[in-house]
Parts: C-alpha cells; structure tokens; sequence
C-alpha cells in the first residue's frame, strides 16, 4: 500500500482498527470515526503530568524573575499555548487527517512540504529529548539506591527498555495510544500528587517571596520559553489527535478538552517546580543537569522505585506522541512507504540519538535548547498561518483536493510561503542563543537586536523573534488569503 495517494485520485479507504493501526496520512472513514471530544483529555493530559515538568520552575527563575512574575508567566504561558493546539485541532475534525496534510489548504499540496521538514525535525527533537531524559533519570535514581548510576549496561538496558516502549506503542498506532495513556494518566497522576505531598516539606516561603523583581523583558523571555515548552511544541500534531472525531462534534468542546487536557497538570506542576528552586539554588542548579534525577535527590527511598517507573512512563508518554506524528509528517512529505514503518524509521533515529547523548556528549541541555528556539520561530510562523486559515474557513476540507496538487488548494501557496520565509529571517533576527559556548555553530541569530538595544540588552533574551512571527503571519494570513480562501469555499 502506498502512503500517499496518485495526484489525481483519491485517497485510497483506511482499514478498520486492528491491533496495528494501517492507516497513514489518507482520510478517516466516516464509519470509524468515533471519538468524542472528552476523549481529548486522556492523551494530552498524559503526556503532560509528567514530574518533567517541574523542572521549568528551574528554567522560570533562571532569567532572574520573581515567584509572582514566574506565577503569572506559567499559566499564561502554559494555558495559551495549549489554547493555540486546540484551535488547530479543529482542523482534524474537518479534514479527518493528520496535521500536516490538512496544511496544504493554506501551503499548497507540494508547499507543505516547507513547514513539513521543520515540524519533522521539531517532532524528532522532541521525541529524543524526552528519551534521554528517561535514561538519565534512571541512572541517577539507581545511584541514589545504593547502585551504580554510571554504569555502561544499566545506561544500554535503559536505553533499550524505553526506545522500545515508545517504538513499539507508535508502531501499534492510535487506537493503542489512546488506550495507553488512559492508564498512564491515571497512574502518573497519583504518583505526582504523591511527589508533590512529600515534597512540600522542602519548600521554603520566605526564600521564596525574597526574590526580586524582574524586568519586562525577562518576563516575556520567560513566557515564551514556557509557552515553547508546552503547547507550541505540540501545535504540529495537534490535529492527529481530532482526526477521529464526528463531524458532529462542536469545535468549541475540542478546543476545550484539548486545553484542558493539555494545560492542568503543567500550570500546577511549574509553579510547584518554581516553590522548590527558589526555596533551594542547588536543586535549581542542578535541574539544568538532569531535570528529573535532581527532583528525585529530595525523596526518601521508599518511594524512589514507583517514582523512577512513573517518570519514566510519563516520558514515553510524551515521546509516543510525537514518534507517532512524527511519522505520519515523514509520510506526508512523500516517503511512500506504511505508518509503522514510518513510525519504526523515526523510532530509529530516536534511539540513534539517544545512544549519542547519554554515551558520547559532554553536553547536551544548551545545545538542545537553542535548536527549540530556531525551529520554533519558524514552527510559530506555520501555526499563525494555519490558525487564521482554520478561523477563516467556514466549511469542511475537501478531501480529495488535499492529495491532489490541481485540485482547488494547488501545488504551491506562495502568499503563505513567502509570509513564513519573511517572518522567520525576521523572526531569527529578534532571538538570541542563549548557550553560546555549548552552541556556537547558532551564533548567527539575534542580528535585528540592535534596534532594541542589541545583544546586552533587557529585551535581548525576551526571544520576542517566536512572538512576532507567530502575530505577524497571523494578521498577514488573515487579510491576504481571506478572499483565496472564501473563493475556494465559493467552489465547493
């Protein structure tokens, strides 16, 4: 079975569910689509409430930012991100296909294929990050134990257990997945309830309160990272998770579930991440290290073991999403060949990646992040783009012409092309690496800063660059394609 349909014809039907799910990028049938919006709740939640998430109270505080401004900051930052996936995906219950087939309406059938290659690559970074920080975690919870964190065949035994946990539940596909992480939610939600109940002890107000103020500009960079971290890094699978839903179902309650689902349990968790680093600047120290395994350091060791199990699932939980969405991108780019297979390549590279990092490294953390900031600028350019268009459209997609590049969305959409070009060089001009010396090959953004008081100024860490082009390309999209997308609608 060929992945991607011939241009001029329609895609071929998807097969029924199975214990391996057949289908790629080709659209639902009404027969299987069944889900409900709540249903929604079950796998953003549980790739979110992982005890991860606590670290970016570490990351808050760290661009010198108040416990308030740090307060504010997580949920804003964590409820609009999420708030941004939900309206994307809307889309998959109009379009019933994954995310970046549904793009080609506003990029062109062949257009897509730009944005395509920068949420492949976020997706893949994504997957890996989170891998790696599961067998870290392991290695230091075993030393804190009594073990040897550092040896050569724990590190090989828990690279393979949880490469293979993620490969093969992407493999199995979405019917398993979904099923999955009803379970996982249910039991990493205790666990960290748990975590939080025995650590409260450690939390210190007066240290806490003690913290200055900081300026405008490190609030926005706060925000920004935190909104990056959450929702922004899974608005290019946001659809794959509403493509089964009925058509019937109200765009207002996928929205909702979508947010809801996504945003609960990191508004809580980053705040309680944000009462312990301030309370303690070794254990913030220390988070830059190893997020998880620092968390771990303040448990006693009874509860160690269903710590460590949890965390690690809650990290699979988030690297299944995006393995699984990240091969369905490698086949909407033209690979041709099945969704397992797709699913089995990126579980590959992730594995690849992972053995890289936790083996051969010396440093990981700044280089990663100042990759998430340069695919994000673009990544945020896409999502305004798509959201404007999602918001202007008033009918369902047309099916056929998603695969076929003479249909009605054409090959090549150069107002949203162009649009996403010009706002990411603009875009990279207003960010700056913040991991110079671990990521000195990223050294050449942040050139346009010198019109807000260069690279030593306050806004300069702002990484006002994701903000601008996510708005920007929002209010273009929404003027330039309004009468494109209304004749487009006018033809159907």
């Amino acid at each position: 079975m060929t992945a991607t349909p011939p241009a001029s014809s329609t895609p071929p039907p998807a097969a029924s569910p199975a214990l391996i799910e057949r289908v790629g990028i080709e659209i639902i049938p009404e027969s299987d689509r069944t889900a409900k919006p709540r249903d929604l709740f079950w796998p953003w939640f549980a790739a979110n409430v992982s005890v991860f998430g606590m670290s970016y109270g570490s990351f808050v505080l760290g661009f010198g930012i108040s416990f308030w401004q740090a307060t504010l900051v997580s949920i804003i930052g964590v409820v609009v991100s999420f708030f941004l996936c939900g309206l994307i995906a809307i889309a998959g219950k109009r379009g019933s296909a994954p995310t970046m087939v549904l793009s080609r309406a506003a990029f062109g059938v062949h257009g897509q294929k730009v944005p395509g290659v920068v949420s492949w690559l976020t997706s893949i970074g994504w997957e890996t990050f989170l891998a790696i920080m599961a067998v870290l975690a392991t290695a230091t919870v075993i030393t804190q134990l009594g073990g040897d964190g550092d040896s050569t065949a724990l590190k090989i035994v828990a690279t393979v257990v949880v490469a293979a946990l993620i490969v093969a539940a992407s493999v199995l596909g979405y019917h398993t997945i979904m099923k999955m992480q009803s379970v996982l939610t249910w039991i990493t939600g205790v666990v960290t309830i748990l975590y939080i109940i025995l650590a409260a002890g450690h939390i210190d107000m007066a240290a806490v309160m003690a913290i200055p103020d900081g300026s405008i500009g490190a609030v926005i960079g706060a925000l920004v990272m935190v909104m990056t971290g959450f929702g922004l890094g899974w608005i290019n699978i946001a659809a794959d998770w509403s493509r089964y839903q009925k058509r019937t179902a109200s765009d207002g309650a996928i929205i909702f579930w979508n947010t809801f689902g996504g945003a609960i349990a990191p508004v809580i968790l980053v705040i309680f991440g944000v009462l312990l680093a301030a309370s303690d600047p070794v254990l913030m120290d220390a988070v830059a290290a190893d997020p998880i395994g620092a968390l771990a350091t303040i448990l006693p060791i009874w509860v160690l073991v269903p710590f460590l199990l949890t965390a690690v699932l809650a990290l699979v939980s988030g690297a299944v999403l995006g393995i699984y969405s990240s091969g369905l991108t490698l086949i909407s780019l033209g690979i041709r060949i099945p969704r397992p297979s797709a699913a089995a390549i990126d579980g590959i590279i992730l594995t690849l990646g992972t053995i890289w990092v936790v083996f051969f490294a010396t440093d990981f953390l700044g280089p990663f992040q100042s990759f998430l900031i340069t695919l994000g600028v673009p990544l945020a350019s896409w999502a305004g783009i798509l959201i404007a268009d999602i918001l202007r459209r008033r009918k369902d997609y047309d099916e056929d012409a998603l695969f076929d590049a003479r249909g009605r969305y054409g090959a090549w959409d150069w107002t949203a092309i162009i649009t996403m070009v010009v706002a990411s060089v603009i875009g990279w001009g207003l960010v700056v690496n913040n991991f110079a010396a671990e990521a000195a090959w990223n050294n050449w953004q942040g050139y346009l800063l010198f019109l807000i008081g260069g690279k030593d100024g306050d806004w300069a860490y702002a990484n006002l660059g994701v903000f601008f082009a996510l708005v920007l390309s929002f209010l273009v999209t929404w003027f330039a394609r309004a009468g494109k997308i209304r004749r487009q609608e006018q033809d159907a």
